[in-house]
């Protein structure tokens, strides 16, 4: 799997690849050398009006991914430079939300497997 997704607070892995924040605010508690990211990459996160709309509601996902998934495609610079990570290698997408079934790392990967043409349910993380 090409793109994958990891919490923040959970060691980095041996196979991580490219890391990347991708959360609009840097997570509480965390150092920069604790995340050991290889990038932060602000402009792939929800907006703050969407972030805080969704809570982490799973009752609100779909129309979370929804809407989300508007704000990627009218921001195609910043995906464009994940997706071009993800062809060179493998990625992963750090968060620091608590229900990674539901956030915002989750909506992302399965956007860029769609874009990339490969099925997000396959080994997903």
């Amino acid at each position: 799997m090409r793109i994958q997704i990891r919490r923040v607070y959970e060691a980095p892995g041996k196979n991580d690849g490219y890391r990347v924040l991708v959360d609009r605010i840097w997570p509480r508690g965390v150092s920069k050398e604790a995340a050991s990211v290889d990038a932060w990459n602000k402009d792939v996160a929800p907006s703050t009006q969407l972030r805080q709309w969704f809570g982490h509601d799973p009752e609100k996902w779909a129309e979370f991914k929804k809407r989300y998934w508007q704000e990627l495609k009218a921001n195609r610079a910043g995906v464009a430079s994940l997706l071009e990570q993800a062809r060179a290698g493998r990625v992963t997408l750090v968060f620091g939300a608590k229900d990674a079934e539901h956030s915002n790392a989750a909506a992302l990967r399965e956007y860029l497997m769609k874009e990339l043409g490969e099925d997000a349910a396959a080994g997903a993380e």
